[in-house]
Parts: structure tokens; C-alpha cells; sequence
């Protein structure tokens, strides 16, 4: 079936739902607690519950798009997370909540690496960086607009509205991937590790839970300390287990691809940074500056509109610069975008904060760009369904990263001046050590060869005629 732009732009709206969804969610916990009469911090359940199903099943997306076909998987992911959303709306209890997101992150693990798959087996070479630069906008703007969403519908309407939103969205989802995607498949699929599987699933839901509980008082550090050391354990055991394996469900050999293991390693590092903004930045607008949650998402909803910008430019700069050249100096720009957080106060006028943001979404997002590209250069076909769930794993685990870095910086500045209501002085060593992680996938990048990815960049055709 010939490329169409139409596919990415399916893809991207199914993963924009999900996106979206988390973060309008996170708004809206206080509302819920309160209609289903419970505590706010218990209502943390809802995301934890939503996390820990993306790590036992995004795994498993690979094999199952080779085993079953891609269009009847990110179909079926679409539509339970569709029946998800409306069994969260309907939802009476803590349990009826937390079992019902529990649906969405079997959907949603399958949308994000299986709808990246689509994309990487059926675009050409040379439009490979422009179809996933359109996956780049749903996981910055997603988030963005999902405070002041979320604060909307909850003060104006009512919180079940909040997932009845995605029913729309997911039964157009629907129809559209039956008429435009295809259904791409692998012959002579191994069976399931499911040993590999276990262990993973194991490993990696202890990992996402463990961090993501950092710094808002859902678990007592000990029961966080310990959730981390089991899953360090079961990951350490499934790595003994992969060697060994003749289809491991996360293919490590991979890691032995140049391209491959710089965009893993470095942007595990790189999004790490990035993945602390939406948790730090909000907080320092409302607990720093006192804003309303409204006011903070209308504030940094304008970083969206540079992601938009480089929609567009990818292909041109990378054309031009090179993946190497672009990875280092744009990794050290979008971590200076970071520190430059740290210097805003309560005083800053508006403008130059929306100013710093405008600029700064529009590198993060080229960076990701050329992250999502670069994995891929070397990947054939047939590893291809392995890689983007490797992939999925890396960029999940390093967001929970971002949050547990973060807060924990946070942590330890509150500590020195005795505790207490957080300052906006103790978000200053918060950005500088995110933005320093960040940073440090510099080292990554440095050793790709300079020709690392020419031909999806399309200067293999200007080095020919130079």
C-alpha cells in the first residue's frame, strides 16, 4: 500500500487522545475526589494504575503487531481504550477507577509503538523524519493543554466529560485506521517469551511506580526504595534470561546498532530533562508564583506553538547540518532553555517567560524528531516491530526518571533551609541538575559517525552532487 501523510496524521491523533488524557486527569483529581468522596491522594491511583499497565504491556506491542497484523492491533488498541474512557466516565468507585484506567494502558500501550510502526514500514527513506515529526506534537502539546482543559471541564462542566471526550475521537480513530492503515505483518512468528514477559512486566512496572511516587506523598520512601530495588532485581534477571533467549521480548542485541543505541541511551538521558518539565514547571508557577492552575496552563501552552514551527523545519535543518552535528548542539540548547527556568521569578513579565518557552519547545521538539528518526536508520524490517517497543520502554522509563530526579532535587532544597512550604528558590537546583542530565546525552551523540543517518536526512543525494 503506497505512503500516504494521511497515516501519520491518524497515528498522531490516536496518540494525542492518550496524551491528552493523562494530563486533563491530573487536573481534574480534586473534583473526582470529592464526588466519589474519597482522598485526593488516593485518587493517585488513577495515574499509577494507567502506568503500570504501559509497562507490563508495551512489551508485548511488538509481537503482537507481527503476530496479528498491524491494522487489527492499533484498531483494537484504539477502541479498548476507547471503551476504557467510557468506563471510566461511568465509574462510581475508587476500584470502578482505577480498573477501568487500568483498560486504557492495555490501549495505550499498544497505540504509541505500534502506530510508530505503521509508519516506519510503510514511509519512504526520504520521508521518513517528515511523517514522524507529526508524532512529535501530540506529546508536547498533549500535556500543555491539558491543565487548562482539564481545570475547565472540571469547574464548568463535570469530570466524567473529561473521558467521554476521547469517545468521539476514538470511534473517528477507528474508521479512519479500518480505511487508511495497513495491515503490515511478519511470517513465521516465533512464539511468546513468555518468561522474557514476566520478568519485564515485573521489572518495569516496579521502575515506572517506584519514581513516579517520589515527592507526592503516595508511598512511604521505604515501600518506594523497595519497589525500586525489586525491579532493578527482575531486570537484572531478564537481561541473565535475554542472552539466553531465541526471541527475547526486548531485543538488548539491538543495543549493538550504533544509531540505535545512541538514540536509546542518549535520549533516555535527554528526555529525562524534559521529562521533568511538566511536573516542575507547573509546580513553580502555582506553588512559587501562586498562579492558578488555569493561568499556568494558558501560560505554557505557547511552547506547542514551536513544536509546531520545527513540524516544518525538521527536514531542512537536518538536511542541511547533519543528524550528529544537530543532536549535540541542539541537546545543549534545549538543556540551556532548562536552566533559564530556574532564573524566572514571580516578577518576570509574561512575555519573556512565554518568549523562553516559544523558543524552547521548538528545539525540544526538533530533538525528538531527530531522536525518533536516527533509531531507526540502521533497523531492517523485520527488527523493526522490536525496536519501537525497545524504544516505547526507554522513553516511558525516562520520563518516570524525569519526575523522581526532579522531586527529588526539590527534596533535598526544601531540607536544607528546614522544610516547609516549597520557595521559588529551591526550583533553581531542580533545573540545573535536569538540565545537567539532559546535557550529558551529548556524549552519546559525539560517537555516531558524521555520515550517521545521511540518507534519511536526504544528504546523501547533495553530498553525491557536491
Amino acid at each position: 500500500m503506497p505512503f500516504s501523510i494521511l497515516t501519520p496524521l491518524i497515528v498522531a491523533t490516536a496518540l494525542f487522545m492518550e496524551n491528552l488524557d493523562g494530563t486533563v486527569l491530573a487536573t481534574a483529581l480534586p473534583a473526582m475526589a470529592v464526588d466519589l468522596r474519597e482522598d485526593p491522594v488516593a485518587l493517585k491511583l488513577a495515574l499509577t494504575s494507567y502506568l503500570l499497565a504501559l509497562a507490563v504491556f508495551i512489551p508485548l506491542s511488538g509481537w503482537a503487531a507481527d503476530k496479528f497484523g498491524s491494522r487489527k492491533v492499533f484498531r483494537a488498541a484504539i477502541l479498548v481504550f476507547t471503551l476504557g474512557s467510557i468506563l471510566c466516565g461511568l465509574s462510581t468507585t475508587l476500584l470502578d477507577v482505577v480498573l477501568s484506567r487500568v483498560a486504557q494502558g492495555m490501549g495505550g500501550a499498544m497505540m504509541v509503538p505500534v502506530g510508530r510502526l505503521v509508519i516506519l514500514r510503510t514511509a519512504p527513506r526520504a520521508e521518513l523524519v517528515r511523517a514522524l515529526a507529526w508524532l512529535t506534537i501530540p506529546a508536547l502539546v498533549g500535556p500543555l493543554i491539558g491543565a487548562p482543559l482539564g481545570g475547565f471541564i472540571a469547574t464548568y462542566f463535570h469530570w466524567r466529560y473529561i473521558f467521554w471526550i476521547n469517545v468521539p475521537i476514538g470511534a473517528l480513530g477507528v474508521l479512519l485506521t479500518s480505511r487508511y492503515i495497513p495491515d503490515l505483518r511478519e511470517e513465521d512468528v516465533g512464539p511468546l517469551d513468555v518468561r522474557g514477559a514476566m520478568l519485564s512486566g515485573l521489572g518495569l512496572s516496579c521502575l515506572v511506580f517506584g519514581p513516579s511516587t517520589v515527592g507526592r506523598g503516595f508511598a512511604p520512601p521505604l515501600v518506594v526504595a523497595g519497589l525500586i530495588i525489586v525491579g532493578a532485581g527482575a531486570i537484572f534477571a531478564y537481561v541473565r534470561h535475554a542472552r539466553g533467549a531465541p526471541a527475547p521480548i526486548l531485543d538488548l542485541g539491538l543495543l549493538a546498532i550504533p544509531t540505535f543505541r545512541a538514540a536509546i541511551v542518549g535520549g533516555f538521558l535527554f528526555r529525562i530533562g524534559i521529562g521533568a518539565i511538566p511536573f516542575l514547571l507547573p509546580l513553580l508557577l502555582q506553588a512559587g508564583f501562586h498562579l492558578t492552575a488555569f493561568q499556568s496552563g494558558s501560560l505554557t501552552f505557547v511552547a506547542a506553538a514551536g513544536a509546531m514551527a520545527m513540524k516544518t523545519a525538521a527536514q531542512p535543518i537536518l538536511r542541511a547540518f547533519s543528524f550528529r552535528r544537530v543532536l549535540i548542539v541542539n541537546a545543549l540548547a534545549s538543556s540551556a532553555f532548562l536552566v533559564v527556568n530556574a532564573w524566572f521569578t514571580a516578577a518576570t513579565p509574561h512575555w519573556i517567560v512565554m518568549a523562553v518557552l516559544l523558543v524552547g519547545g521548538f528545539f525540544r521538539s526538533l530533538e525528538f524528531t531527530a531522536l525518533n528518526a536516527i533509531g531507526y536508520a540502521e533497523i531492517d524490517q523485520r527488527a523493526m516491530s522490536r525496536a519501537t517497543s525497545f524504544s516505547a520502554v526507554g522513553q516511558q522509563l525516562s520520563q518516570s526518571a524525569g519526575v523522581a530526579i526532579g522531586a527529588a532535587a526539590l527534596e533535598i532544597a526544601r531540607a536544607a533551609h528546614g522544610g516547609g512550604a516549597l520557595l521559588t528558590a529551591d526550583f533553581t537546583p531542580a533545573f540545573f541538575v535536569v538540565a545537567a542530565v539532559s546535557a550529558a546525552s551529548v556524549f552519546s551523540f559525539w560517537r555516531l559517525a558524521p555520515s550517521a543517518g545521511d540518507e534519511l536526512a536526504g544528504r546523501v543525494e547533495v553530498e553525491s552532487a557536491a
